[in-house]
C-alpha cells in the first residue's frame, strides 16, 4: 500500500554490510556485502578487518539496494540502523552513514536493536507478529529466548546463554575438526550422514535444578574436543559425520526444549526462531516437530533472512514509523553492549524534521 513507510535500513553489527529497503512489511530489497572470506584464514571475525570492509561496501551497497528497490532516495520515510549490541567499531561504521543520509536527506532516523530487528524481520516472510511473541535467537553471538509483547517497545529477556553461544560452538567444534569458518553450514551438511545418536554429548544446563530458560555451550565444546582428542591420541580415525551429528544433536535438543517449555510457561502458542543458527536444517526440523505435538505455531523465516542482514533493520524501522515511536537524535552513539530491553534509542525530543538542513539534494540518488 502507498501509505506503509518505505524505510531503508543498515546493518554493521559484524561482518555483514547489510542495506534493506521495505514499504511496511513487504521486502523490496536485500542487498549484502560478507568480508566473511576475509576472516576466515583467522578462524574467526576480526573487527578491525570488518570495520574497514564496511567502509568500503557501504555505498555501493545503498546503491545497489535502492536500484533494485526502484526507489529514490528523496522517497525514503525514514533510514533504521543497528545501534547495537555488536562490535563497537562496525557498529560505527552504519550508524555514521545513516546519521549522515538521515542528515542530508531531512529524514527521521531510528537506531534499534540488533536482536529486536532479527525477531522483526519474519514480518516480511509470514505477516505481522502475534502479540505477544516468544522468540528464540541463536547465531555466533548470541543465543537468547525473548518474550516480545511490542516488538517496538517491549521484549523482555527470558534466558540466554551464559558462556558460549551456539553458533560460537559449531564454529569451534569446525576448527577442532579442521572443517574451516565458519562452521555451522559443514557441520550441517555432515550431519546429514552421520548419526546423532552415535556420542552421547551433554545437555547442558539439562537438570532439574538447572535455570528453566539459560543455555550453555562451554561444557559441550570441551566434551565434543576431548572427545576428538582421544580418538587421535589413540591413532583411531574420528568419525567426523557422527561427531558433527551427535554434537548438532546436543545442541538443537536443548534449543527447542527449553524455548517450547517457556512458550508453554507462558501460555504463548507462536515461536519464532531467528539468527544465523536458524539455517540449520536440524534445528528447523526438531523445532517444527516439537512444536507441533504442543500445539505451537513455528515461525521461521527462510534462511538469507536469519542471517544478518539490512532488511530486518529496514522492517523493524518501518514498524517504529508505524507506530509512531520517536525518532533517534542525530548524535545518536553506537552502544555495543545495547540491551535487548531497549529496543530502539529514541531522541531526548521528538524531531521537527521541516527544519532539518538537507544538503545538495541535486547529488542526491535520484
Amino acid at each position: 500500500m502507498a501509505d506503509e513507510p518505505l524505510v531503508l535500513g543498515i546493518e554493521t553489527s559484524c561482518d555483514e554490510t547489510g542495506v534493506g529497503i521495505v514499504r511496511g512489511t513487504t521486502l523490496l530489497a536485500d542487498a549484502v556485502a560478507s568480508s566473511v572470506d576475509e576472516h576466515a584464514r583467522f578462524g574467526g571475525v576480526v573487527p578491525e578487518i570488518a570495520s574497514r570492509a564496511h567502509l568500503e561496501a557501504m555505498v555501493p551497497t545503498i546503491e545497489r539496494a535502492l536500484k533494485e528497490a526502484g526507489v529514490s532516495a528523496r522517497d525514503l520515510d525514514g533510514i533504521a540502523v543497528t545501534a547495537g549490541p555488536g562490535l563497537a567499531g562496525a557498529l560505527l561504521v552504519g550508524v555514521s552513514a545513516a546519521k549522515s543520509y538521515a542528515y542530508a536527506l531531512g529524514k527521521p532516523l531510528y537506531g534499534v536493536n540488533h536482536l529486536a530487528s532479527h525477531i522483526c524481520v519474519d514480518q516480511l516472510e509470514h505477516g505481522p507478529l502475534p502479540e505477544p511473541t516468544m522468540a528464540l535467537l541463536v547465531s555466533g553471538g548470541h543465543s537468547s529466548l525473548l518474550l516480545a509483547p511490542d516488538i517496538t517497545a517491549d521484549v523482555r529477556p527470558m534466558g540466554a546463554t551464559i558462556d558460549d553461544a551456539a553458533g560460537e560452538a559449531f564454529d569451534k567444534i569446525a576448527r577442532v575438526l579442521d572443517l574451516g569458518f565458519p562452521g555451522g553450514p559443514v557441520i550441517d551438511r555432515l550431519a546429514k550422514e552421520g548419526d546423532p545418536a552415535a556420542i552421547a554429548f551433554p545437555r547442558g544446563l539439562s537438570g532439574a535444578k538447572d535455570p528453566a530458560y539459560d543455555f550453555s555451550f562451554s561444557g559441550l565444546k570441551t566434551a565434543v574436543a576431548r572427545w576428538i582428542e582421544a580418538k587421535r591420541a589413540s591413532g583411531e580415525e574420528v568419525p567426523v559425520r557422527d561427531v558433527a551429528a551427535s554434537f548438532q544433536e546436543a545442541v538443537v535438543d536443548v534449543l527447542t526444549r527449553k524455548a517450547v517449555r517457556a512458550c508453554k510457561d507462558q501460555g504463548v502458542d507462536h515461536l519464532m526462531i531467528g539468527g544465523g543458527v536458524a539455517a540449520n536444517s536440524r534445528l528447523r526440523a526438531l523445532a517444527e516437530e516439537r512444536c507441533g505435538r504442543a500445539g505451537i505455531r513455528l515461525r521461521v523465516p527462510r534462511p538469507k533472512l536469519c542471517t544478518d542482514n539490512g532488511a530486518m533493520v529496514a522492517a523493524l524501522g518501518a514498524e517504529m514509523v508505524a507506530r509512531n515511536r520517536p525518532a533517534s537524535d542525530l548524535d545518536l552513539s553506537a552502544d555495543s553492549s545495547l540491551p535487548v530491553t531497549e529496543t530502539h534509542v529514541p531522541g531526548r525530543h521528538r524531531h521537527d524534521h521541516d527544519h532539518v538542513h538537507e544538503v545538495s539534494k541535486d547529488n542526491l540518488y535520484s
